[in-house]
């Protein structure tokens, strides 16, 4: 009854039944349904958890173990019988941040048994549903395929889809671009957390179809570095025939380093591991948590407020051959469609990690502005800028406190531009896009975070409900309301090629002129040209530049006050 012999394949729900085994008190109690279904590598049980039945922790590539620790992913082992998915696999090895811990709440252990993915499906049948496959973000450091917030059932029961999360590795695991160096038996070792995507994404093409899912119907999105991948992943051409929709929410395609950058870090890291001629074999001898704390140093000496990250994908030649904002301007994901966006304040959520911001004066501000402008190569001088980016802000009442213009400022140069460049190139190059901004405001915390960094994804995977996301949505029936609305606009999107239905209002395709932009708050509403001022002043102090700044200086930070730290807040040093 509970899944025959090994091996064999029993289709969803022939295993499910009601059994009374007597009571418990005056309880009743109930077997949990369970289901089988076939990968390529094996069978795999799930669970049913009535109308949408789960699978945790499928591999969809070989653990990264021993000499294969920075290369890139091979095809998962085979297995004999049926194996049990019914909890979430390992996250990818990380370090802790404190501050962060509710993105891997209930995400499981962490090991190197981590390229697994979870699907939610209505059934695994032949009705070929569009399938929807959720990148996490973390700054590529942290975080979970399988952190509670992200659990696409009710995604999956409300829109009929396939929803499908993945793991990838992360931080210098993912990120050291140790390929670039010429080391033998290194060779492919460049964008491994990209190439670990695009395995999962090959795994879906594989394999969802066993799962009620459209292998030729496939839409990826995610948030934050999760959005900086599906950015990556349209400007790389072995990834784009593996999806056919995308959606980047808070994350653009600015946040690809170039070759140059990339093999500084990766001399960095070596030199922190005291290995100047690495080899497969002698990597796998390092302990993880030698690893991870030469990690913290390679981001102690590397990021500073112009690049805040540095382990990031990169322009290797090869998996990546060019910066994938050339790619779309020339038309090469015009085929395509992109939904993308951010919310408001997206950087008031990080100003809690920032100490700096409690006494935060005007020469505060100019000194901040001092650090960040030399990545914007048209700024005029310190104390213009910062007056003019203040009065670019309007009667927005950010603009009243040194604090919160910076706030803003990062939130514009940092998310709310990159969308903006993402939806022109996508444009340029003869694709369609659509853009929006999230503008609900935590209710109990909203003069602290606003319509902060990461507030939308209770509402994408509607868990506003959920203990994680209750700070951010509150218990207004309207934030239900406003997250079915959303479901709705990311089904359809996947589903049809267009996020616009019935309950919002009409949702034009992005142009320069009108820049239509869908908002998504407490109530929906169309605006032309949100934010504009900001955007201008942008786009007129970087041009057509990469959004980075010169890496040459690396650990050299020339405030008083500053304190060198990675946009996660993962390092804090003292005082220069």
């Amino acid at each position: 009854m509970f899944g025959g012999e090994p091996g064999s394949f029993l289709p969803i729900g022939a295993d499910r039944y009601l059994t009374r085994c007597g009571t418990i008190g005056v309880h009743w109690v109930e077997a949990v349904v369970q289901a089988v279904a076939e990968t390529l590598s094996g069978h795999v049980r799930g669970r049913d958890l009535g109308g949408v039945v789960s699978f945790q922790g499928v591999p969809f590539a070989a653990a990264p173990r021993g000499a294969l620790r920075f290369l890139p992913p091979n095809p998962p082992e085979p297995w004999a019988g049926v194996r049990d998915a019914r909890q979430a696999g390992p996250a990818a090895p990380q370090f802790s941040l404190p501050a962060f811990s509710w993105i891997n709440a209930a995400a499981g252990p962490l090991g190197d048994d981590c390229l697994s993915v979870n699907v939610w499906t209505p059934a695994a049948d032949d009705a070929h549903r569009p399938v929807l496959v959720w990148i996490h973000g973390g700054g590529f450091l942290v975080g979970s395929g399988s952190t509670g917030v992200y659990d696409g059932a009710a995604l999956a029961r409300r829109g009929d889809v396939v929803v499908v999360s993945i793991n990838y590795r992360l931080g210098v695991l993912g990120f050291s671009h140790l390929g670039l160096l010429g080391f033998e038996g290194l060779e492919g070792a460049t964008n491994v957390g990209i190439r670990d995507q695009i395995a999962a994404l090959e795994w879906v093409r594989d394999n969802i179809e066993r799962f009620g899912g459209d292998p030729g119907n496939v839409g990826v999105f995610g948030q934050s570095a999760g959005g900086m991948s599906v950015g990556t992943l349209l400007g790389t051409p072995r990834a784009r025939p593996l999806f056919h929709r995308a959606i980047c929410q808070s994350g653009a395609a600015d946040h690809v380093i170039d070759r140059d950058e990339a093999t500084d870090v990766a001399q960095i890291f070596l030199q922190e591991l005291g290995l100047p001629r690495p080899t497969p074999a002698s990597l796998a001898k390092i302990p993880l948590g030698q690893i991870l704390a030469a990690q913290r140093a390679v981001l102690t000496r590397a990021s500073n407020l112009r690049n805040l990250m540095v382990l990031l994908p990169a322009v290797d030649g090869d998996l990546i051959p060019r910066q994938p904002l050339e790619a779309l301007r020339a038309g090469e994901a015009a085929d395509i469609p992109i939904v993308t966006g951010s919310t408001l304040d997206e950087w008031r959520l990080f100003r809690v990690m920032d100490q700096g911001l409690g006494r935060f004066r005007q020469a505060d501000l100019e000194d901040r502005f001092r650090e960040v402008l030399p990545s914007l190569p048209h700024a005029p001088r310190v104390e213009a800028a910062a007056r003019q980016f203040r009065e670019a802000l309007g009667d927005r009442s950010v603009a009243a406190h040194p604090a919160n213009v910076w706030s803003a400022f990062q939130s514009a140069r940092i998310f709310h531009h990159p969308s903006n460049r993402l939806a022109e190139a996508q444009h340029a190059g003869g694709g369609i896009a659509y853009t929006y901004l999230f503008t609900w405001r935590a209710p109990v915390l909203r003069r602290a975070i606003g319509a902060c960094h990461a507030i939308e994804i209770p509402f994408v995977f509607g868990s506003t409900s959920h203990p994680i996301a209750r700070p951010l949505t509150g218990l207004s029936p309207r934030a239900g309301k406003l997250s079915r609305r959303l479901q709705h606009a990311w089904i359809g999107f996947v589903r049809h090629g267009s996020p616009g239905h019935e309950r919002l209002p009409r949702w034009p395709t992005y142009d320069p002129e009108r820049r239509s932009t869908l908002i998504f708050g407490r109530d929906c509403e169309l605006s032309e040209q949100p934010l504009e001022s900001e955007r201008e002043l942008l786009e007129r102090w970087l041009g057509d530049h990469p959004l980075r700044g010169d890496p040459a200086r690396y650990g050299q930070h020339n405030s008083s006050h500053m304190r060198a730290y990675s946009w996660l807040g993962s390092i804090q040093t003292s005082s220069a």
